[in-house]
């Protein structure tokens, strides 16, 4: 039976940058980087102990797939238990927010960020 989702995936104009961006900036470590052929390299990044990660991939491997794009609202949330101190942090860091965090509907703080291809996730208080 299916136990978890591994990864999910978003469409990225530099893996490296990319790298840098997950790791590097956001803290979270590298789960997977192997070459796919001669011009094709499977890379995941995930927040430590995490169970799912998010896949790097490359405008070119998905030109059958148009709905892959970059600069999009990607539909991944991030978690967080102080979402003040997080942002705070991730400011300092160079991350670029779409706002200030705000109470959200349901009684927690949320907020969205940007990648550096302009790829938009939501971060909420948990």
């Amino acid at each position: 039976m299916i136990t978890h989702i591994h990864a999910t995936t978003i469409v990225v104009s530099d893996q490296d940058k990319a790298i840098h961006f997950f790791c590097d900036v956001l803290g979270w470590k590298k789960t997977d980087d192997a070459p796919m052929g001669p011009s094709m390299r499977w890379v995941t990044v995930a927040p430590t102990g995490a169970a799912t990660n998010i896949a790097l991939s490359m405008p070119s491997w998905h030109t059958q797939k148009p709905s892959l794009e970059m600069g999009i609202n990607t539909g991944i949330a991030f978690a967080t238990t102080d979402l003040k101190a997080t942002y705070a942090e991730l400011e300092k860091r160079g991350v670029q927010f779409k706002g200030e965090p705000e109470m959200m509907p349901w009684g927690k703080l949320g907020v969205w960020l940007l990648d550096p291809d302009r790829n938009e996730f939501f971060m909420a208080e948990t």
